[in-house]
């Protein structure tokens, strides 16, 4: 072949050796250990490599951003849920008045500004556009639309069933974080697999309405709530990914690097659009009377000790959470993406599920189960197929680099 001279030949001279040298060098390495063992310990020491360079991609301070936002969705969620509930047994009826508890906690995030404007060198988004100022309009009147949907389902469905159901919000999430955000949120077979998976453990619930009814609710009353915590789900994440592209177009964090040092636009948009939703909310709580309904309810209220302290306290607390856990759902958006917000909505369905089997005494059926078991394993599959979609993107964008170091070595 060296004789003949041509240069695509001796080309291909020079590749061949190597491609066999790396499949021979490959095998040994294999083989000369035992096997499949080795291959496992190969599999978990990629694993734990990878697991490092994302670590180190980022700073320590966006790790501990991200991390402090999912456990507030992770804890203060499920405490929600549970409060909301506990207002329907203690007594309380009023649709507009627990809706009007989600978003009365708006202070906080305004209150979290403080020592953000004070202790660091953030400064306010000031004056806010006008588009700005439409967006959280916006996001503050589909907010108050979504509380009040999910004030209706919890009239209506146990705390487990609600939440079970609530879970369809990956699938949403990931439907809006595609169609109005873009590449950031790719829908591969992994994600398409948790949509499926999920909502037919949505459909069980449906099949097995009967089971979990509460007494005095009607078969239309139950299917109501149903219809409304599907479409609060979707509402969800609607929000979720407009939330996004309001961050990515008039927000812009800058990066990864970035986006610690500008975590107070999370507070800052949290604040207004909570202020937003408060203001349509307490219009329509004027409207229905709702005002004078506290009274009444808060002298006839039955848990939490009962009577006014009581009443207080369960509507207290559920500003509280509800907005802590709202907050930590628009830092996961802003840190990371609409879907990894959605992920962590529906991780903590098991969580509020138990805990109300536990608190409230929930029925329990063998459809629920299912139902919980096929919402875990939805999720379980959609992190593994994520995962195993990121580190075969890192592996291509590895070849191509090192095709294309092959052809300068090779001409040197």
């Amino acid at each position: 072949m060296e004789k003949d001279g041509g240069d695509g030949l001796r080309h291909h001279a020079i590749r061949l050796p190597l491609t066999v040298a790396a499949m021979e060098g490959s095998d040994s390495e294999i083989t000369s250990n035992g096997g499949p063992s080795l291959s496992l310990r190969q599999k978990a020491s990629s694993i734990m490599a990878s697991s490092a360079a994302a670590y180190r991609s980022k700073p320590a301070s966006f790790w501990a951003l991200l991390a402090l936002s999912g456990g507030a969705m992770l804890t203060a969620f499920p405490a929600a849920s549970l409060l909301s509930r506990l207002y329907y047994n203690g007594g309380g009826q009023s649709k507009w008045i627990l809706s009007w508890s989600a978003v009365a906690g708006w202070p906080i995030p305004a209150l979290l500004l403080l020592p953000c404007y004070l202790f660091s060198d953030a400064s306010p988004t000031w004056p806010p556009s006008p588009w700005l100022c439409f967006w959280y309009a916006l996001l503050g009147l589909l907010s108050a639309a979504d509380n009040l949907m999910y004030a209706w389902a919890y009239a209506y469905l146990p705390a487990s069933t609600a939440s079970l159901v609530a879970a369809s919000s990956l699938a949403f999430s990931a439907v809006f974080g595609r169609l109005i955000v873009g590449q950031k949120n790719r829908i591969g077979l992994s994600t398409l697999n948790a949509i499926v998976v999920i909502t037919a453990g949505v459909v069980i619930i449906a099949l097995d309405s009967g089971s979990d009814r509460y007494p005095g609710v009607t078969g239309r009353q139950y299917a109501l709530g149903f219809a409304l915590d599907v479409a609060g789900s979707a509402l969800h994440g609607l929000i979720f990914a407009l939330s996004e592209l309001v961050f990515d177009k008039y927000l812009s964090n800058g990066g990864d690097g970035a986006a610690a040092t500008r975590f107070h636009v999370v507070l800052e948009q949290q604040a207004a659009v909570s202020l937003s939703a408060f203001a349509f909310t307490s219009a329509g709580l004027a409207a229905t009377d709702g005002f004078a309904a506290m009274r009444r309810e808060a002298a006839g209220f039955t848990t939490a000790g009962g009577g006014t302290a009581g009443y207080a306290m369960v509507v207290g607390w559920s500003a509280a959470t509800f907005q802590l856990g709202v907050l930590g759902a628009t830092g996961v958006v802003y840190l990371g993406s609409t879907v990894l917000a959605g992920v962590l909505n529906a991780v903590r369905v098991p969580l509020t599920s138990v805990a109300a089997v536990v608190w409230f005494h929930d029925p329990m059926s063998g459809f629920k189960i299912l139902s919980l078991v096929i919402t875990v394993w939805g999720f379980g599959s959609y992190m593994v197929g994520h995962s195993s979609a990121k580190k075969s993107a890192r592996e291509r964008n590895v070849s191509s680099q090192q095709q294309h170091r092959r052809p300068n070595q090779i001409r040197s």
